[in-house]
């Protein structure tokens, strides 16, 4: 026995689950408050699930990236929140061992999903303002579908590897009502590397690029209103919608950085602390990360029109119309 496993059956002989007494204020505050952000995070997404699905305008191929994320947001939200919210508050995790792997796995799967689908939005909004004839033309709605579908099976690929085919989950510690699980040195690098680091610096290099293209822009803008007799193909109400999609888009990558790095740099500090400790640091930085998915919906609702409207229709059952099947915003993508 080495000695990650030594300390591991150690941290399992230490453990036990709280004996359970009245609830008090604060246990009933928590289970508010992880009852209300779960519920934001479930009805929030499938409002964006519904509008980008429902409304025709909005069949666009960077909406269709945002679905793929509000999917995923929306299944964090379902599978993942609730149980880790229980597990949290109750000090236990309660729902014995073959769950205990599914919720793993899934909860791997769903965070792999969302960074894959940040980093081709920003991809996206890169391509679309540096290269628009070519965007308009090449990307079309079967190109975006085969690549999210592509980027879903990927995803379930990689992490199949990394738990089953690795044999990685004969490091799943099951204490009487834990449920921990380790990678080895070598496979959080390898995670660390394709989940963080590769798409992370994609996100910023992108995102600074978006930006230098979207002053040039806007000095073009100016330079049009200044010279209004110009003959000019570009036009300044589409460069502007581009430019204001590329600006809320960014808050959504900085919000997820934002919500994503803390996470991963606890997981690299685990190795120098107790197991104890690691897994109290690690499950509550995680409470930052499930909360990317209910700032989404959030970020589109402050800065998108689009989604205003929609969930406006749809509150009020407006779409059950036959005949509803367009919405009023102007200027769809910003």
């Amino acid at each position: 026995m080495n000695a990650t496993e030594l300390n591991q059956t150690d941290y399992c002989l230490q453990f036990s689950c709280p004996e359970r007494s009245a609830p008090n204020a604060v246990y009933v505050l928590l289970c508010v408050c992880a009852s209300a952000v779960v519920l934001l995070t479930v009805f929030g997404n499938l409002l964006v699930i519904i509008s980008v699905c429902h409304f025709k305008q909005l069949h666009t191929p960077t909406n269709m990236l945002i679905l793929s994320l509000a999917v995923s947001d929306f299944l964090v939200g379902l599978f993942v929140m609730p149980f880790h919210f229980i597990w949290l508050i109750e000090s236990c995790w309660l729902f014995g061992h073959i769950f205990c792997v599914l919720f793993n796995f899934v909860s791997f799967q769903l965070t792999s999903v969302s960074v894959g689908s940040v980093a081709l939005i920003a991809l996206d909004r890169y391509v679309a303002l540096s290269h628009p004839f070519l965007y308009s033309q090449g990307i079309t709605s079967t190109v975006i579908h085969t690549v999210i579908v592509l980027a879903w099976f990927f995803s379930l690929l990689y992490n199949f590897a990394m738990f089953y085919v690795g044999g990685n989950f004969t490091d799943l510690v099951m204490c009487p009502g834990e449920c921990l699980y380790f990678l080895g040195e070598t496979d959080s690098w390898i995670d660390l590397l394709f989940v963080v680091i590769v798409p992370c610096t994609l996100m910023v290099v992108l995102y600074v690029q978006i930006f230098v293209i979207a002053r040039r822009h806007a000095s073009a803008i100016r330079e049009l209103n200044q010279n209004i007799q110009t003959i000019s193909k570009v036009n300044p109400v589409s460069m502007k919608s581009e430019r204001k999609a590329a600006k809320v888009l960014g808050i959504l990558v900085i919000v997820f950085l934002v919500c994503l790095v803390p996470y991963y740099a606890c997981s690299l500090m685990t190795s120098t602390t107790t197991i104890d400790s690691s897994h109290f640091i690690v499950n509550n930085v995680l409470i930052l990360f499930y909360l990317n998915s209910s700032l989404n919906p959030v970020i589109y609702a402050l800065f998108y029109s689009w989604f205003q409207n929609c969930t406006k229709m749809i509150l009020s059952c407006k779409i059950l119309q036959s005949d509803c099947t367009f919405v009023n915003v102007v200027g769809i993508k910003s």
